[in-house]
């Protein structure tokens, strides 16, 4: 039997002293809706697939909550028989957090956009409108816009004539965009977060150039009345820095980050705090996708250094932990941990990158991941249904497919006959427990998930459609849209909250704003005591 444990009880818990891992298993857009500062996502459709990469340490304390609706319980499940031993459900869920008078926080990436503001307030971040930045491009100033968003994002849209080099990037490469010290840069995101903390990082590396940031991004452009530019390519160039240039910047990031609190450690003692029971230790590579697959560091997960200070809680799942990062060269894994100390987490810096190699094969056996064998093993023991044996299947009314793929891919365009489903409300979209089940998935590991949850509820035959909706479109047979279906309450996975804030909706643009600006405003001095914001 799960203990279960009270929101007041677990609110002391987050500032114990002690490591602790509070995740909430609600889907995606249930998250959104409303959560715990301190609570990290990991949807239960998703759970033996991202649980130990979240939580590498079985022994941590682990809090799962959910909406007061028994999925944490079935979650808490899961975990233990994925080895977790130290494993407790928040009582009432997010609904009892808010009975206990704490406060429940929309949107996602709190901790992280909330230090953004935080950053601005107390660095007095220097900004510039988007009227401002129209101005200058009209005057013909020597300037740069950087966008410090991931290429994919600023591909979708972007400021005309931004140049793409994501947050964590820009220390090690600024130089090769920006080589005359009298250029302005300008540094945009689509709202505050990453414009605020790209010029800071500038700032604070002390580069001679001025930087500014873009008051609200592309959303604050798109209020101006401007239009974006969609589909651009400008990508930074490859850093063209001199051993005297690059010496120059590693000695200018390792002076930061000591002001900020990191410290370096060796191999060896990261060796030692692998082997350390009571304690959680993350290995992030902060490098890009290209330089990671070119020379991957064992053990260590792929974080880039941007994305990490934007959304810390997609990697970092226990609060507490020590947090090793490591670059190539020695600029930005510094700058990166330096964000992350003031952020409140433990983080410090690979000293020995060459003697890197030995940490992999240190991490002990029981820290092996074991969620992602236990699903391939179940997706192995499927019987695949061609579209073929679908259509025959559903036109019979001989079993039932449940769709698992989002509830938006099912508007767009679902199998005729089939019925969406997420995986804590499997038993809602079973009519007969006695008919054979064809799971529709864009992964095998997500329908395996699910199938565990469909064999407890007692489904005796289950199956997946072989290919997915790829697979029946190239058949020839046609899907149907559907606008309403299923219902926006039903889309437990849909975040509603940044819905259309950058589809033209202005109402949308500025709520979202607003928001960010008010998070500040929200905390409680357990929530505001994590951060330290260093000044220079």
């Amino acid at each position: 039997m799960v203990k279960a444990i009270s929101a007041r009880t677990v609110k002391t818990m987050l500032s114990d002293g002690e490591e602790i891992a509070l995740l909430d298993v609600r889907e995606t857009g249930q998250y959104a809706d409303g959560h715990p500062f301190f609570a990290v996502p990991l949807a239960y459709s998703r759970l033996e697939m991202d649980i130990e990469r979240l939580v590498p340490r079985r022994t941590v304390r682990l809090v799962l909550m959910d909406d007061g609706d028994g999925v944490a319980d079935r979650a808490a499940r899961r975990a233990e028989g994925l080895g977790y031993s130290d494993v407790a459900v928040m009582e009432g869920g997010a609904p009892g957090w808010k009975a206990a008078g704490y406060t429940l926080f929309d949107g996602v990436n709190l901790p992280s956009k909330t230090f953004g503001e935080l950053v601005e307030i107390e660095r007095h971040t220097p900004r510039i409108s988007a009227d401002d930045l129209v101005t200058m491009q009209k005057r013909g100033d020597n300037m740069v816009i950087v966008d410090g968003r991931t290429f994919a994002e600023y591909q979708r849209f972007n400021i005309p004539g931004g140049i793409s080099c994501p947050n964590g990037e820009l220390a090690l490469r600024i130089d090769a965009i920006a080589p005359d010290p009298k250029t302005r840069i300008v540094v945009n995101c689509a709202g505050r977060t990453r414009s605020i903390i790209g010029a800071q990082t500038l700032i604070d590396l002390g580069v001679p150039n001025e930087v500014v940031a873009l008051e609200n991004g592309t959303q604050g452009w798109f209020l101006a009345g401007f239009e974006v530019e969609r589909g651009a390519s400008k990508k930074y160039p490859e850093p063209a820095l001199g051993e005297e240039k690059l010496g120059e910047r590693r000695a200018s990031a390792a002076a930061h980050a000591v002001r900020c609190g990191v410290r370096s450690v060796t191999a060896a003692g990261v060796r030692a705090w692998l082997a350390d029971p009571r304690r959680t230790t993350y290995l992030l590579d902060v490098r890009t996708a290209e330089e990671v697959a070119a020379q991957p560091l064992a053990g260590f997960v792929h974080a880039p250094g941007g994305q990490l200070q934007q959304a810390t809680d997609q990697w970092i799942g226990v609060k507490g932990a020590r947090i090793v990062l490591a670059d190539g060269e020695g600029v930005r894994a510094p700058m990166v941990a330096a964000w992350l100390r003031q952020l409140g987490h433990e983080a410090f810096v690979l000293e020995d990158r060459d003697n890197a190699g030995s940490i992999g094969a240190s991490i002990p056996a029981d820290r092996q991941p074991r969620g992602p064998e236990l699903l391939k093993a179940r997706a192995k023991q499927f019987h695949a249904v061609t579209p073929q044996g679908l259509s025959a299947l559903l036109w019979s009314g001989g079993g039932a497919a449940l769709d698992l793929r989002t509830s938006q891919d099912y508007r767009d365009g679902h199998i005729p006959g089939s019925v969406w489903a997420s995986r804590p409300r499997l038993a809602k979209a079973i009519a007969d427990i006695g008919q054979p089940v064809v799971l529709i998935a864009d992964s095998a590991e997500i329908a395996a998930a699910a199938s565990l949850d469909l064999a407890e509820l007692g489904v005796q035959e289950i199956s997946v459609l072989a290919g997915g909706t790829k697979a029946w479109r190239a058949d020839g047979q046609a899907l149907n849209q559907s606008a309403d279906n299923p219902p926006d309450r039903e889309r437990i996975d849909f975040v509603f909250h940044t819905h259309q804030r950058h589809d033209g909706n202005v109402e949308a643009a500025r709520a979202y704003l607003a928001w960010e600006v008010d998070l500040v405003g929200r905390l409680d001095e357990q929530e505001r005591g994590v951060f330290r914001v260093v000044g220079h």
